[in-house]
């Protein structure tokens, strides 16, 4: 009894936890938004994030390592070389997704995102060279379905921006890759080791990419405002919480939980931004939501990265 009342207790801790990161990831798009409002560009947003998120995670490895009282195993640079050539995928979808926010809605931003969720059953099929099962099949019809609900794709009423459609399928796709690499690759890391090495290549891949605006009219004081709160809520909170929380929910569960992204980014969005969320978005929101559920529930319970 006693046994069954501890682990109870550690999947309450642990779903509250993944709650947690979940809704931080939920609120980045209104504060990217905010520091657009603030006269910010993407190049100082992405640029100031993930530079500090790289010396957070940097000063919080190397006091771990000390707290324990031992030194790291070599890691070896060829696995090092491939977390941060991996994360250059995560510095893309940074880029992608708030280049999407500067043209569409928060709401319909999120959605596009999480169109991650039936690129990697795909990605999934075509790596495993197998036929998915009839439930996740049936999952991704529902989550294209809600999507083309929550984004209105079938109102005559809305005009459509393309371009911002654009960019949020192209951060999906290479959200796709960060979340495949992400439980693929180099999982005999620590877990704030292989979350600094991936933020590294992320922050290598932004830099190479807005260069040339680092020469010119990048304002520091991105870094001493939107800049820590985006960097704290997007590369240092949810990781950090999320290797604490998943071991004690399991995989299935944690991934149900996780989703909780999404309601929380509409409803940010619609106090702080004020943006409209009408019952028809709500309803296709309902639906991927439930989609990601049945493709989660009874998943075996795993050990987290």
């Amino acid at each position: 009894m006693v046994k069954g009342i501890v682990m109870k207790t550690g999947v309450l801790k642990g779903s509250i936890l993944i709650a947690l990161g979940a809704a931080s990831y939920g609120m980045l798009g209104t504060f990217v938004k905010l520091a657009y409002l603030d006269d910010f560009s993407t190049a100082e947003v992405t640029v100031s994030q993930f530079l500090l998120g790289f010396v957070i995670l940097f000063v919080l490895s190397f006091f771990g390592n000390r707290k324990k009282g031992s030194e790291s195993k070599s890691l070896g640079i060829k696995s090092i070389l491939k977390l941060t050539v991996a994360g250059s995928s995560l510095g893309l979808t940074s880029i992608f997704y708030y280049m999407a926010v500067q043209y569409i809605s928060v709401g319909v931003a999120i959605v596009l995102l999480m169109q991650t969720v039936w690129m990697g059953v795909v990605l999934e099929m075509f790596l495993q060279k197998k036929i998915p099962s009839a439930r996740k099949i049936v999952a991704v019809f529902v989550i294209l379905a809600g999507t083309v609900l929550a984004t209105h794709l079938l109102s005559d009423s809305v005009n459509i921006n393309w371009p911002g459609f654009g960019w949020g399928i192209l951060a999906a796709v290479t959200y796709t890759a960060t979340m495949y690499t992400s439980n693929n690759l180099e999982l005999h890391f620590p877990p704030l080791k292989r979350s600094l090495f991936l933020i590294l290549g992320g922050l290598i891949i932004i830099l190479l990419i807005f260069h040339t605006s680092l020469n010119r009219e990048f304002s520091m004081n991105i870094f001493s405002s939107w800049g820590l709160l985006v960097s704290l809520f997007g590369t240092v909170i949810p990781p950090l919480l999320f290797t604490r929380g998943m071991p004690l929910t399991g995989i299935g569960l944690g991934a149900i939980i996780a989703s909780i992204e999404i309601p929380v980014a509409l409803l940010t969005a619609n106090v702080l931004l004020k943006e409209p969320v009408s019952l028809v978005q709500w309803v296709g929101v309902l639906l991927i939501l439930l989609a990601m559920a049945l493709m989660n529930i009874g998943a075996k319970k795993e050990t987290a990265l």
